[in-house]
């Protein structure tokens, strides 16, 4: 085992430089807290948009006089630019300035969040939903790179309980904003759009005064034709899942120019990552177990994130009669379940610096509360149904969160952005697909069962396939009733599916190897990376021995030099056992 010795002295003796006392060494709690006001302000403003929407939909829906693929495509278009454009972000976090990064993101989101809250029909609001994701594609990803980047991944159980915190005012407070927005005649369903803007402007102030992150300078070569490649291939194929079936023939000329097209431009990015200088999606990062676990995992997740939230809503309020308002209060089990567990096992994991069994529990709760809630119909006992949601709250509160931990604490530091993002992206990625899909798979069961309830004669007249949300407000009570009682017995098949789709997510989490947390956070990382050592979790005994030291002795006590052994060959995991150390560490 070859090893180098180098010497460190503390920090106080070092010359005075010009970067920001947050650069030049590991920054303390308070400094954390300040520049996570910002960031955590920030990913407040995204989550909002998205829960403050899903109680509004249908009102907007039945206010413009959309349909029900209309319905899904206001949400799929949003996570389908957010989808595609995660991975475009996260590697520019790795050769930019992220605080830059994350400022543009929160400006395009604004842009795009006015524009829609002024549009006049569903096909102008879905093209700025478009826009409104870019922007929050970037925060989503950006965020926790920048966290990534602040805190170790040891100390970062610390901090989940704030994210916690902010998922779940967000959860929480979205939809009962978007409700009293929506039930006040005054305001209306279009400042669903304009509320977060405000949020957004006092995130940038924060961010412009408390976030101070080093910039590594680096030659800069950006994968546009990649980017180009993933973004034709996605969209083509999540459109083609979206229109298949209600547009056109899932076996029809159409069918096979967008899959044929989307898998041909997919095969053209994998061949443009392995030639790329700077890949926007390494495709090195497959080749870890950990990460490529962590992403399969990961697009169960967002099934459960989007779909739960999205067709919940319609629901509560379609089927069971309920305003937008009091829709958002009967989701507070699945909230209250998400932040007590994501604080709970953060706090554990920071303390014992185990986390497997967390994303264990946590995919196996998911599972169970999808599975559950594939027993809903429209006369559901709501005390039961707070149940089921409370149990898949807790699931995704433990399994969303320490996925991308786990993954950050396996990779380079110089891959921090492209596999934080790569996670990001793909649980966007089974968000959209799942909407998407699970969007025509409930439409397609209304529809059957309207068919089904309607007389003869009324569906001579009207037609079964125009008969929906569209004419939901038109309709006579009778034919009223009976889309409600449709859509309700119809939402328990697509939460049987998302059930199905749980289990990879158990299976795949099984199979994941613990890694020992690390003690350095992911700045100190890349130091060490680009001064040419391989970063150590055995150089946390440096730093715990300087901060004893100090304690002990004062801060008046004479310089030690301390030596420090760096292994290059390979390092130590908590239980004593030699592991091999990745050459692009």
């Amino acid at each position: 085992m070859a090893s180098t010795t180098t010497e460190r002295s503390d920090a106080r003796s070092a010359p005075a430089a010009t970067a920001p006392v947050e650069q030049q060494g590991r920054m303390t709690h308070r400094q954390i807290l300040e520049a996570l006001s910002g960031l955590l302000l920030a990913l407040f403003v995204a989550f909002l948009s998205s829960t403050v929407v899903s109680n509004a939909l249908p009102t907007i829906i039945t206010d413009l006089r959309g349909s029900q693929s209309q319905y899904t495509w206001v949400v799929t278009a949003t996570l389908l630019a957010s989808t595609a454009s995660t991975p475009i972000w996260g590697k520019l976090a790795d050769l930019m300035s992220k605080k830059l990064l994350i400022q543009i993101a929160i400006v395009v989101f604004v842009v795009g969040s006015m524009l829609a809250g002024l549009a006049q029909s569903v096909p102008t609001l879905i093209g700025w939903r478009v826009l409104q994701g870019l922007g929050l594609g970037g925060l989503q990803a950006l965020v926790q790179i920048a966290m990534a980047a602040m805190i170790s991944p040891r100390e970062r159980g610390r901090y989940s309980g704030l994210l916690g915190g902010v998922m779940a005012v967000a959860t929480v407070g979205g939809p009962l904003i978007g409700g009293l927005l929506v039930d006040t005649s005054w305001l209306g369903w279009r400042w669903c759009f304009f509320v977060g803007v405000p949020f957004a402007v006092v995130a940038l102030v924060l961010l412009q005064r408390t976030l101070h992150l080093p910039t590594i300078k680096r030659d800069v070569s950006i994968d546009y034709l990649g980017a180009a490649f993933l973004t034709a291939g996605v969209s083509s194929l999540l459109i083609w899942v979206t229109l298949a079936g209600d547009t056109f023939a899932w076996m029809s000329v159409e069918t096979l120019l967008m899959v044929g097209g989307g898998l041909l431009a997919v095969a053209a990015f994998i061949v443009t990552e392995m030639r790329a200088k700077e890949p926007i999606v390494p495709l090195r990062l497959f080749r870890d177990r950990t990460t490529t676990l962590a992403i399969i995992a990961s697009v169960a997740v967002g099934v459960a994130l989007f779909g739960s939230t999205v067709f919940l809503g319609q629901y509560l309020q379609i089927s069971r009669g309920y305003s937008p308002t009091a829709a958002g209060l009967l989701t507070i089990p699945m909230v209250g379940g998400l932040l007590v567990s994501s604080t709970a096992s953060g706090i554990l994991i920071s303390r014992y610096g185990k986390w497997k069994a967390y994303l264990v529990s946590g995919s196996v709760l998911v599972a169970t509360g999808f599975g559950l809630l594939a027993t809903i119909d429209h006369t559901t006992n709501m005390v039961v149904l707070g149940v089921f949601l409370a149990v898949l709250g807790l699931g995704i509160g433990m399994t969303m969160q320490n996925l991308v931990l786990a993954v950050q604490n396996t990779v380079a530091a110089t891959d921090l952005g492209a596999a934080s993002s790569a996670v990001a992206f793909f649980r966007s990625l089974g968000g959209t697909i799942g909407v998407s899909v699970l969007g025509a798979v409930l439409s397609a069961r209304v529809t059957s069962l309207i068919t089904d309830g309607l007389p003869a004669g009324a569906a001579g007249q009207a037609g079964s396939g125009d008969i929906g949300l569209a004419t939901l407000t038109t309709a006579p009570p009778e034919i009223q009733d009976l889309i409600r009682v449709s859509y309700g017995d119809a939402t328990g098949r697509i939460f049987l599916i998302a059930a199905l789709l749980s289990v990879i997510t158990v299976v795949a989490v099984v199979f994941i190897h613990e890694v020992a947390l690390r003690t350095e956070s992911g700045d100190e990382r890349v130091a060490g990376e680009q001064a040419g050592a391989t970063p150590a979790d055995s150089t946390a005994a440096v730093d715990d021995q300087l901060a004893g030291r100090h304690a002990v002795a004062g801060p008046d006590a004479p310089e030690e030099p301390v030596r420090v052994t760096v292994f290059t060959g390979t390092e130590l995991d908590q239980g004593g056992r030699h592991e091999p150390v990745d050459a692009r560490r």
